[in-house]
């Protein structure tokens, strides 16, 4: 006889699959992919039918949670679920997707984020702010870095960007106007510390406190994220940035100048931003600075990382900031593209490698044990000084900040190395990232992909946060992070992006879907509030719900997102 709880597991299971193939259905109704429409609708129809089933049979349980005599054994009947594909549609193998939302039962719309939840959008230092060498700031790495050919998009570069350093206010009024509560933004550490340390550029901090009393004017709630990639300069010329422990010293110095400055005003904070990206592409791919290709050293830069986190989540609570503090990461939910055992061992370790290893330290303390002796077998790293290991136990973070973007098919691998990402936007330029022996990210056969080789997986969302509540527990969530990179056409003078705001209304209910099994998610924050320079991409990859007209002097334009996400706000989630 079947047990009440696997009953209800797998009418979770099969719901979650229902809900995923017909998400996935429409993105390819949407670029007039029919035959994916036809098996994408027909996996979603025996999903719901076998759900049906499972519902049926749990009404014949008694009160002990017991089949009532006469039932069908639950185990055969399953069978043609556990022997699906994993890779034939898009829900993955992990068996961990939420249900379906009250909404998509057909009940009464009503919202499901709690009333304090905050709506907002996000956006970086570098990417926005242009004024690269105005008023005393030092050099960043990023400055020097995307000036050497070949390593942007066309030559793009930050000098400038969307010139948000002198035009500030304006784009508050818009945010305002937007309706947001909450905007996202980092500091620039050479902007207040030109030499990374030391003498402090007063023209800097007014800069940042301007912005902050102006946000807080329009009743906007600032989160500040002390490290978005642009490193000083002078740090990595002076000792190698942050392949030396001196980093850390550094760090913490220029983290409690900021509490300093702006903590009586600032509740929400993030030290760190996606580790994965400017440590691994900065250590492993080489497509970012210091662009080198070694392990080694890139695992040891990225326990520092952590020691820098520990150190200023330690100063923060010394210091006594009203507020609380956090780190954010990519989320990038990891599937087996077959229920093969070499695939699904492939998938641990991406998932091991792309998400313990970055969300252990902050969140426990500690890296997984596994991973952790395999670095230091293969490597001999990371280096663990006296007092490393209490220092990361002791101060864990308050909150997660997760960025969600897409999800990932993985493989074994027998013969794939290296990296080479799409920065064309001409879809499938890219070409597969690979571990030797270890893994390789795949492609979905039947998934919708962005121009950028992206899957748009919403069902993704609210399966990678369930994942993090089942290994960390119920930790505050902020999504840090969300949206759809693409070129936003122009007709008739409006720029029409309804694109992202399916993409959009698809990741607020996958966020809605989490909470109402019980994730504590408390805001939401779009990339972006502004078109902005994208690292490598260049300004071609549009996110903001504002345009930016680079002929015409950087003038601001609504687009249809714009009002879309203005009524979102304003219903509290209600209207999508």
């Amino acid at each position: 006889m079947i047990d009440m709880e696997t009953a209800v597991m797998e009418l979770i299971i099969n719901a979650g699959e229902a809900r995923s193939c017909a998400m996935q259905a429409l993105y390819a109704a949407r670029k007039y992919q029919w035959d994916q429409v036809d098996i994408l609708l027909a996996e979603s129809q025996l999903a719901a039918k076998r759900a049906h089933a499972t519902q049926t049979e749990l009404i014949g349980f008694d009160e002990g949670g017991r089949q009532a005599a006469g039932q069908s054994d639950y185990g055969a009947r399953a069978g043609p679920h556990h022997e699906r594909h994993a890779g034939a549609r898009s829900g993955g193998g992990t068996g961990e997707n939420l249900p379906i939302t009250g909404a998509e039962r057909g009940e009464k719309p009503m919202s499901v984020f709690p009333k304090d939840f905050l709506w907002g959008a996000a956006t970086a230092s570098y990417q926005v702010e242009g004024g690269f060498d105005a008023d005393g700031k030092g050099l960043s790495n990023w400055d020097l870095f995307s000036h050497l050919p070949g390593t942007t998009y066309q030559g793009t570069n930050g000098d400038v960007a969307v010139d948000h350093y002198h035009r500030f206010r304006e784009d508050v009024a818009l945010m305002a106007e937007l309706g947001m509560q909450t905007y996202r933004f980092s500091i620039s550490w050479p902007r207040l510390l030109p030499q990374g340390r030391g003498e402090v550029n007063e023209a800097g901090i007014q800069f940042y406190s301007d912005l902050i009393d102006e946000l807080l004017k329009h009743n906007i709630k600032p989160m500040i994220t002390l490290y978005h990639w642009d490193l000083p300069q002078a740090l990595q010329e002076e000792f190698g940035g942050w392949e030396s422990r001196e980093i850390v010293d550094a760090f913490d110095e220029y983290a409690r100048l900021c509490y300093q400055r702006f903590g009586d005003r600032v509740e929400l904070w993030s030290t760190f931003n996606e580790t994965i990206v400017f440590i691994g592409m900065g250590y492993i791919t080489g497509a970012h600075p210091p662009k080198l290709t070694d392990p080694k050293k890139g695992i040891q830069a990225c326990h520092h990382v952590f020691l820098a986190n520990a150190r200023a989540v330690k100063s923060f609570r010394e210091m006594k900031i009203n507020g609380q503090i956090g780190f954010v990461n990519v989320l990038q939910p990891n599937d087996p593209i077959s229920d093969s055992p070499e695939d699904r061992r492939a998938c641990e370790l991406a998932e091991g490698i792309f998400t313990h290893w970055l969300y252990d330290p902050v969140l426990k303390g500690e890296y997984p044990a596994e991973l952790l002796a395999m670095a230091q077998q293969a490597f001999g790293v990371p280096y663990f000084a006296p007092g490393d290991e209490a220092l990361l136990k002791g101060n864990i973070v308050d909150f997660i900040g997760l960025n969600y973007y897409k999800r990932e098919m993985v493989a074994h691998n027998d013969d794939v190395e290296g990296y080479a990402i799409n920065t064309s936007g001409q879809k499938g330029s890219g070409r597969e990232l690979g571990f030797k022996g270890l893994f390789k990210l795949v492609r979905n056969p039947n998934g919708v992909y962005t121009d950028w080789d992206w899957e748009v997986y919403p069902q993704g969302l609210t399966d990678a946060i369930g994942r993090i509540v089942k290994r960390y527990g119920n930790i505050p969530i902020y999504i840090t992070e969300n949206g759809l990179g693409a070129k936003d056409p122009i007709v008739e003078g409006e720029v029409r992006d309804q694109p992202r705001i399916d993409y959009l209304r698809d990741h607020i209910q996958a966020i809605g879907a989490a909470i109402e099994q019980g994730a504590d998610v408390r805001g939401y924050y779009p990339w972006s509030f502004i078109d902005l320079l994208s690292w490598l991409n260049g300004y071609q990859k549009q996110y903001g719900f504002v345009y930016v007209d680079h002929d015409n002097n950087l003038a601001r334009k609504k687009k249809q997102s714009f009002g879309w996400y203005q009524r979102v706000i304003a219903s509290h989630g209600e209207q999508l």
